[in-house]
């Protein structure tokens, strides 16, 4: 960080709110939920660019002292991960819309669903009284007026090149401060029309609250599908012929014969065997085993604090399931390979080697990203929106179950741009055979429970700092709907505050897939001559399968 940054000009510090405030602390069955009027406030002062709040201070506010304390739910390892200095993680997702923001309507329907959810209705307390006494989840009373942030921006920069200015305030959050005495996320309303949507909102939402999938799950509950208001969106469904994990696949019958037994029985030995692989790995990536330094890995320590820009493109989900169909391989695949060949195309273009021979007979590099796998089951959108709904638990798992494997993407310059993809569905067909994501979650548990916090932060740390990238993504809605009342026109998630100056996330809606990077600013000038890469990528892929 730099300790002399001044305030971003574009920084969320001048607001405009309106007071209202929503009581979702625990209550009787009757108790009664109209808003309470607050003064009007002024807005809050700014801070300096770069300059991120004290971790670890979670003081006991008056409303959650004594008995609700005790009551407060207990935050889980990797919730509390999330809360150390080096791992200090914020999900960020631009929403573009169809139509002007309502904010009345915003306000209703944010009421209605987001403020009821336990999580986003709770602030994180440890009773100072306990030495060693866990940080826990307790429930407050939320003010819409310190969530809905309506940001004051200059008009002339606004009209003049719109995305940039979206772009620029997107940004200018990756350094803002979030406020923990409250419930850790935000609505910003970024209500003027860019080249893809009418207007746009921005949710921001500590990681602490959830997975990535759950919390981005919940935003989509939220939403209505725009052929009935009333329904909930569609998702897509696994295809049926999808194998899965060795490890999920059930024994088959006596009548297979000996010889299927046989093979259910090896394919156990291969999962132990790629088990044990992995696990090396990962314990030696997180001492000693480091990437080669490349044009996208961080160039320097301290990138978790560094100011973040987030940039995107939409693609064609059509090409990417005529690739996927042509290669019979799966949707993730296919995504893995056009990320091999997008961070190719880069990588050649940044080591200014212009040489095509040479740059065919090189030995491919290996980079290594982090991956985060959520191993509980997501609840479903009617789940979420039961428990919305009621403002209580309904039985449905919520939290950071998440464990971690280490995706290899082979940096080379292939003839066929069709190996990129078979390259990719070897690699994903490979940590099938893995458990490694169950064991880094439980060994991460008794890390905690044996050595503390610190000692498992500083293990993820060295696992993030000697890998390249992070990697996502993510299937969204399959047809079109509506976020309070506003056409959804495209879904950018993102993430920051982690140790990788590069994350990859692709997020499906409807009938194409956006590609959201997450760059270190001064790291990639030219984030968007990456996009490019990826979009011509994924072009070159699908001409080579139509003539395949």
């Amino acid at each position: 960080m730099d300790p002399g940054a001044t305030a971003d000009p574009t920084a969320p510090s001048t607001l405009r709110k309106r007071p209202i405030s929503v009581d979702t602390s625990r209550r009787g069955d009757g108790a009664s939920r109209e808003p309470a009027r607050r003064p009007e406030r002024g807005p809050s002062e700014a801070r300096p660019e770069g300059e991120r709040e004290e971790e670890g201070s979670m003081a006991v506010p008056a409303a959650a002292r004594g008995g609700d304390l005790e009551a407060g739910e207990p935050m889980s390892p990797a919730g509390r991960l999330f809360r150390e200095t080096h791992f200090n993680c914020y999900i960020v997702a631009a929403i573009g819309l169809g139509a002007a923001v309502d904010l009345a309507a915003a306000r209703a329907g944010l009421e209605a669903t987001l403020v009821r959810h336990p999580r986003f209705s709770s602030i994180q307390v440890k009773d100072d009284a306990k030495k060693h006494g866990s940080p826990r989840w307790v429930r407050t009373t939320v003010n819409l007026d310190d969530h809905i942030i309506v940001p004051c921006l200059d008009p002339a920069a606004t009209s003049a090149n719109p995305d940039q200015a979206l772009e620029d305030y997107l940004s200018s959050l990756s350094t803002a401060p979030m406020d923990h005495s409250r419930p850790l996320w935000e609505l910003h309303v970024l209500d003027f029309p860019t080249s893809e949507a009418v207007s746009a909102v921005v949710v921001r939402m500590h990681h602490s609250l959830g997975d990535g999938v759950s919390l981005l799950s919940l935003l989509i509950a939220c939403t209505r599908s725009a052929a009935g208001p009333a329904r909930l969106p569609e998702l897509p469904s696994a295809p049926p012929r999808r194998a899965g994990p060795v490890h999920a696949r059930p024994r088959p019958p006596l009548s297979a014969g000996l010889a299927a037994l046989a093979l259910w029985l090896w394919s156990y030995v291969v999962l132990a065997w790629h088990t044990a692989v992995d696990v090396l790995c990962f314990v030696a990536t997180a001492w000693f085993l480091r990437d080669p330094r490349t044009p996208l890995m961080a160039a320097s320590e301290g990138v978790e604090f560094r100011r973040k820009r987030f940039v995107h493109r939409t693609l064609s989900l059509d090409d990417v399931k005529f690739v996927k169909n042509a290669m019979k391989c799966t949707v993730n695949d296919v995504l893995v390979g056009v990320t091999s060949a997008g961070l190719s195309r880069y990588y050649f273009r940044k080591t200014s080697d212009t040489n095509n021979d040479r740059k065919k007979s090189q030995k491919s590099i290996c980079v290594r990203s982090a991956l985060l796998v959520n191993l509980r089951k997501t609840p479903g959108l009617h789940a979420l929106a039961e428990m919305m709904d009621s403002s209580k638990s309904n039985g449905a798992k919520w939290g950071n179950l998440i464990g971690y494997i280490i995706l290899p993407f082979h940096i080379a310059m292939h003839n066929d741009p069709l190996e990129y993809i078979r390259q990719g569905k070897k690699t994903a067909e490979r940590k099938k055979t893995s458990l490694e994501a169950v064991f880094t979650y439980w060994s991460g548990n008794l890390i905690v429970n044996l050595f503390g916090m610190k000692a498992a932060a500083a293990l993820c740390y060295g696992m993030f700092t000697n890998t390249t990238l992070s990697f996502s993504s993510m299937v969204g809605p399959t047809e079109q709907v509506d976020f309070y009342g506003h056409p959804i026109i495209y879904i950018a998630p993102s993430v920051y505050g982690h140790p990788h100056a590069l994350t990859v996330h692709y997020q499906s809606y409807v009938n194409s897939i956006k590609l959201v990077l997450a760059v270190d600013d001064a790291q990639f000038p030219d984030s968007h001559q990456l996009l490019d890469d990826f979009a011509e990528s994924l072009r070159l892929i699908r001409q080579a399968a139509s003539t395949r």
